[in-house]
């Protein structure tokens, strides 16, 4: 060997000895035998990439996740409707979030829910009007609606009205809210589409 070359040229020519005398013979066969199985692997994951295709084909055709029953979140507070979202969400409900009352009232008029949660104090159109309105009206007067409230004396006047069906004082028990929202979820039906 040329005692001039570099340590990594050095370093080079051992390993080129070392292929070539001892694992020359042997690693032919052994690199055969790595193409074959690095094939047959990559013609298994081909054929898991085609099954795994074939099987989603039907969770398309399964029913989408607007079948499931659908919560409308009302609050000013976006960590309260973060917090609401990701609770109904686990449970296995589509949330829709408004900041207020009138945005409310918008999201009722253009889609179907199965129960009301929101909060008392918001502005624009606070909880107490929104109840009012979601009573009043002939398309809502069904909806089971919850409030949610850090007051007491709100929490006092929310009593005389009827469709209500719990308050909650924040911070509220996820477990009951939760529990609460799964009774009323199935008491209001989507009306059939003729």
């Amino acid at each position: 060997m040329n005692a001039n070359l570099s340590p990594f040229a050095h370093f080079g020519a051992h390993i080129h000895d070392l292929l070539s005398v001892y694992l020359l013979p042997v690693g032919l066969p052994v690199a055969v035998l790595v193409v074959i199985i690095l094939t047959l692997i990559g013609r298994g994951k081909t054929a898991d990439a085609g099954t795994q295709v074939e099987q989603q084909e039907p969770l398309a055709d399964a029913a989408p996740l607007d079948s499931r029953p659908a919560i409308l979140v009302v609050d000013d507070s976006a960590v309260a409707r973060a917090k609401l979202s990701k609770l109904f969400e686990a449970g296995g409900y589509r949330v829709d979030l408004a900041k207020d009352g009138l945005e409310a009232m918008e999201k009722l008029q253009n889609d179907f829910f199965s129960v009301l949660v929101t909060d008392l104090e918001m502005p624009n159109m606070n909880g107490l009007e929104l109840i009012a309105a979601v009573q009043g009206s002939m398309e809502t007067e069904d909806l089971p609606i919850i409030a949610i409230t850090g007051h007491d004396e709100l929490q006092a006047r929310v009593h005389d009205y009827q469709g209500l069906f719990g308050i909650f004082k924040k911070p509220w028990n996820d477990r009951e809210l939760l529990k609460r929202v799964e009774t009323l979820a199935v008491l209001r039906k989507k009306p059939a589409v003729n």
